[in-house]
């Protein structure tokens, strides 16, 4: 077991201690000022306001108390859900109606039970966390409800492939493509990749280029090796959209694929993009984008190759309901656009961290259409560490929010469609659910340390009024973004970023352009765990007092259940009743937290990544050779740099260290190498094998046989929530760190 921890050396901004520094003298402030407040100030005009509000919003005893049809409630409103998914395992547009309209159903008559019988008005300090706690859910739910209304029209594109793709295929439409591969001191080793398989594509009238921003010698003798165009700029003005425009104004083709210098395609990526040009209002197609590495939230957990990746959930989901209100966004790779369209805007939107995004929105806004192809024409590199994950995603939301100061503002810009506007609102405004996660996280500490209840119920009145939005929610949620999510791993993902993701909000709306652009670093490599403790201590901080919090609860709690037993019939007892009431809603919300805290904690810990080449689980039948021996075998796993073969009949013979000859029979390649490792495995025998340097006829034919091959990024499901449940609290119960790896 390795067990070695190294402090985290990594692109986390350089302000990022003094920020999270700031962030707990705000808390503690702001529990001050509530203190402060609720004890000794009693503004006496807040108490009115309060008392008002209790006066107009005081419950009906008839309708306070639905406790005795909650499992009734819940069980046919499930049965219902069940009932639909399982007459339509995909969903359709009548099962969609069934399921949305009984999920609105169930949110509004929990929002209205929220509004009108929960909240605790007796003083002015619980009246404005009650109700900022209210607004908080409101929004959550509100983004949520808005969700489900633009799934009611999403678009799949898949189909059309069929009716467009034929003419590009028989010659008929074939217009010229530049292929452009915008880069900035990536490792060799992944541009080489990149710019092999885009030379792979099976189309005759294409160009790639690869635009250089770091004017690296080495890079423009790979091109040449390679009879790739090598273009370059004096300066790095605009960053990567600077550099796109540079390489329209030196090339004239009709169409432009940009990929990002870490994304492979396949061979069939053109065959399958440029038929919908034929539409004349076309401006531009963006495709699904997968990735070759692991997820890392999962992968630091354990669970490699359980979950999806993070980012499926939008590529399977989220983009099918923006295509269907004709807001398709541009990930800035994997996507083709019309010069014309380009041209009309002024080329890709430059002052921005956004510039995909935005030239998306300048496209329709001047008419052209942009939209969404739902398949896997490519695979990239995600981030490698979670500091380089969370860096990206701060990039990703200041250049979202800069919306707001740019005249392309979605909201505002003229030609869009009120439908297209509510699909960027709702874009807008998810990145501040970050926000409300850190909210959700405070509150029950202002309950724990300040006695302050933001909540007023039973327990059995929450019950039967969450349990079934809940219950409904969860059995439907993976359902209806396509299996590519669980409900459960997401309160993890929103979790390891809502600190980092709301400083960056704030930071924004601040300084909205005060932050550069910077690239996500790839091709890392580590032989120890690393703990990236200045992205986990704002969580460390939160988890270490929810748990003294919590056991001071548990212990109340016991206390006053005791206590109850004695006193009764009068109003002591009645305050008796609610304290108990309002620790045991305390105790279920904080063991809540305490277990998605946890698992986001653990998330910070990157394992060790030894090897920057990525290895594929690819069965290859091979012919090896050594001195006077040969024998056919299997491969189990194939990189650019080895493999590991399973072969029959070898015995006790001595072959470590020999070397060999692989003869890839399916695929004309044949390779040199040696044996690594021999291990016996019953009849068999394991050889784990690293490949000699490769020429660049070798490398050219690995990479397509690994990276280009049609249809061969095949999609993951998300495992269901009660799955989901059992994986997290495995890796809760035992995370990576003591595993054996």
């Amino acid at each position: 077991m390795i067990s070695t921890f190294k402090n985290s050396q990594n692109t986390f901004p350089k302000i990022s201690r003094k920020s999270w520094l700031l962030w707990l003298l705000l808390g503690l402030g702001t529990f001050g000022a509530i203190y402060a407040i609720d004890r000794c100030l009693a503004i006496q005009s807040l108490q009115d306001i309060s008392a008002w509000f209790a006066s107009k919003l005081a419950p009906s005893q008839a309708m306070r108390h639905p406790g005795e049809n909650t499992f009734l409630v819940t069980g046919v409103s499930l049965t219902i859900a069940l009932v639909t998914m399982k007459r339509s395992p995909t969903p359709q547009t009548w099962s969609k109606v069934v399921a949305i309209a009984l999920t609105l159903s169930l949110m509004l008559r929990y929002i209205l039970w929220r509004s009108l019988f929960t909240l605790n008005l007796e003083t002015p300090v619980s009246t404005i966390l009650s109700i900022a706690l209210l607004g908080a859910e409101f929004w959550i739910l509100a983004s949520y409800g808005v969700q489900l209304f633009l799934m009611l029209r999403e678009r799949d594109r898949r189909q059309d492939v069929l009716k467009l793709a034929p003419n590009v295929v028989m010659g008929k439409y074939q217009p010229s493509v530049d292929i452009l591969i915008p880069s900035y001191d990536e490792p060799t080793e992944i541009l080489k990749r990149t710019i092999i398989g885009c030379q792979a594509i099976d189309y005759p009238n294409k160009t790639v280029y690869l635009l250089d921003d770091t004017r690296r010698s080495q890079i423009e003798k790979l091109t040449k090796e390679l009879g790739c165009e090598y273009l370059t700029r004096p300066d790095n003005r605009h960053a990567k959209a600077g550099n796109l425009n540079h390489a329209l104004d030196k090339t004239d083709s009709e169409l432009v694929l940009v990929f990002d210098a870490d994304f492979v395609p396949t061979r069939d990526f053109l065959l399958k993009t440029v038929g919908f040009f034929q539409e004349s209002d076309i401006g531009m197609v963006q495709t699904h984008q997968c990735f070759y590495n692991h997820d890392l939230v999962s992968r630091n957990l354990g669970l490699e190759g359980i979950f999806p990746h993070e980012v499926e959930v939008f590529s399977r989901h989220y983009q099918k309901l923006r295509d269907g209100a004709d807001s398709s966004l541009c990930y800035g790779s994997a996507f083709v656009a019309r010069r014309q369209a380009l041209a009309e805007i002024g080329n890709f939107v430059t002052g921005t961290l956004g510039e995909d995004y935005f030239t998306g929105i300048r496209l329709s806004s001047h008419g052209w259409r942009t939209i969404y192809l739902d398949e896997n024409l490519s695979a990239g590199l995600a981030a490698e560490t979670i500091s380089g994950h969370i860096a990206q995603r701060q990039r990703w939301v200041r250049g979202t929010l800069q919306s707001f100061f740019v005249s392309h503002n979605p909201l505002t810009v003229p030609g869009l469609t009120l439908r297209q506007r509510i699909a960027h609102l709702e874009g807008i405004l998810q990145w501040f659910s970050s926000l409300w996660q850190v909210f959700f996280l405070l509150v029950p500490l202002a309950y724990y340390f300040l006695g302050i209840l933001p909540v007023k119920t039973l327990p059995e009145d929450w019950l039967a009024y969450f349990l079934p939005y809940y219950i409904v929610t969860l059995a439907t949620y993976g359902w209806l973004n396509y299996r590519s999510r669980s409900a459960l791993i997401s309160g993890v993902y929103g979790l390891v970023t809502c600190f980092p993701i709301s400083l960056s909000i704030v930071q924004t709306l601040i300084g909205p352009f005060s932050q550069g652009f910077k690239v996500t670093p790839k091709g890392i490599s580590s032989d120890r765990f690393v703990f990236n403790w200045r992205l986990a201590l704002p969580l460390i901080v939160v988890f270490g007092l929810t748990v003294i919090g919590w056991g001071h609860n548990l212990v109340a709690l016991v206390q006053l259940s005791q206590l109850s037993t004695t006193i009764d019939g009068n109003l002591f007892a009645n305050d008796l009743t609610s304290s108990l009431n309002s620790a045991k809603l305390g105790l279920i919300w904080g063991l809540y937290n305490l277990f998605i805290m946890g698992l986001a904690i653990l998330s910070f810990i990157d394992p060790p990544n030894p090897d920057s080449y990525p290895r594929f689980s690819l069965r290859r039948w091979v012919m090896l050779n050594w001195g006077d021996v040969a024998v056919a075998g299997e491969t189990l796993e194939l990189s650019e740099v080895g493999a590991t073969v399973k072969v029959d009949g070898l015995g006790n013979a001595e072959i470590f260290g020999s070397a060999i000859a692989i003869d890839f029979i399916e695929d004309n390649l044949k390779l040199s190498g040696a044996i690594d490792r021999c291990v016996t495995q019953d009849d068999a025998t394991v050889l784990e094998i690293s490949f000699a340097p490769l020429s660049t006829p070798q490398h050219r034919q690995l990479v397509e046989l690994l990276f280009c091959q049609p249809g061969q990024w095949e999609r993951q499901n998300a495992p269901g929530e009660w799955r989901s449940l059992g994986y997290l609290l495995k890796a809760f119960v035992k995370p990576r760190i003591f595993q054996r790896l």
